[in-house]
């Protein structure tokens, strides 16, 4: 594995012994255990888009890994102002060990990878998330002892959290269910992934139907950052889709519920489940950080 761009690109395999690297990392860092597996590495941290949990967890992971961090925003790099990412790539590679970046398009993370000749981490595109799912999975293992028979459930917007939550359910041996109005569907290409899965997959508008006796519940903002112009019609179209009492009543007795954070209470869920929840949540949240220093210590550690 050269780069982490998105979950099919990853194998069954890597995802479990990712999972594992950050069982490992957690207990050490929780026992007080060093690990400067990183030390004297820089990680360039490319910020098109800004996050509380990215910036911090990167940051943090790999000052705990003995490397620096190197925060970038869009303004301080010429990206989107006339230089080519292709160009980018090449000169970022000649001072970094690793670029992450959190950006818009997904096309501009595989170019990194293409051009750069150093790891390139997915941070978050309109199309992925892959490091946040890496957590989730973490948790989920956390929690329930594994995958086999577990049934995962999402509802809301087809977005990249969708995306890659049922590429990474699906590839651990979860059923995944997603419930979304039609015109919020997931990616064409991670559908086509996952109906290759046969019934161990579903799409539906009914978000009970979905959430039937599910183990694990996801869901995310109705609408996320750069869709500020269409909160309103969101806000419309979402209104039926929300983890609340009711739709919990139908999943399994020892249900957890997981959000990528921010959350937006009273809208794609409740006050009283997120805090009903909120132990396993913010657990969730934690793991981001194991979760993407095992993903640093993969790609950028000495082989």
């Amino acid at each position: 594995m050269k780069h982490f761009l998105k979950l099919l690109d990853v194998s069954a395999e890597e995802i479990t012994e990712l999972l594992n690297l950050a069982d490992q990392l957690k207990y050490e860092k929780k026992h007080g255990i060093e690990h400067k597996l990183l030390k004297g590495k820089t990680l360039g941290m490319i910020f098109q888009k800004s996050s509380t949990r990215t910036r911090v967890s990167f940051e943090t992971g790999i000052y705990q890994l003995g490397g620096i961090g190197l925060f970038l925003s869009s303004n301080d790099l010429q990206i989107g102002r006339g230089e080519p990412v292709k160009d980018t790539a090449r000169v970022l590679s000649r001072y970094l060990d690793g670029i992450m970046i959190r950006t818009f398009a997904q096309k501009e993370v595989e170019d990194l990878a293409e051009y750069g000749s150093v790891p390139v981490i997915n941070g978050l595109t309109d199309f992925a998330h892959p490091c946040q799912v890496m957590a989730d999975l973490m948790t989920i293992r956390e929690y329930k002892g594994g995958f086999s028979g577990l049934k995962m459930c999402y509802i809301g917007d087809g977005n990249n959290m969708a995306n890659s939550l049922i590429v990474g359910g699906l590839k651990v041996g979860m059923k995944v269910a997603v419930a979304t109005p039609q015109a919020y569907k997931p990616d064409d290409e991670v559908l086509k992934f996952a109906k290759a899965h046969g019934d161990m997959f579903k799409l539906t508008e009914d978000i009970m139907e979905a959430a039937e006796g599910a183990d694990v519940v996801f869901t995310d903002v109705w609408a996320s950052m750069g869709m500020e112009k269409e909160v309103e019609e969101r806000r419309k179209q979402f209104s039926g889709y929300q983890v609340n009492k009711e739709l919990l009543s139908v999943c399994s007795k020892d249900v957890m519920v997981q959000h990528c954070l921010p959350a937006h209470r009273g809208e794609e869920i409740t006050e009283e489940v997120f805090e009903a929840h909120s132990g396993e949540i913010f657990d969730e949240a934690e793991n981001r950080l194991h979760a993407q220093k095992a993903i640093m210590v993969k790609l950028m550690g000495d082989k």
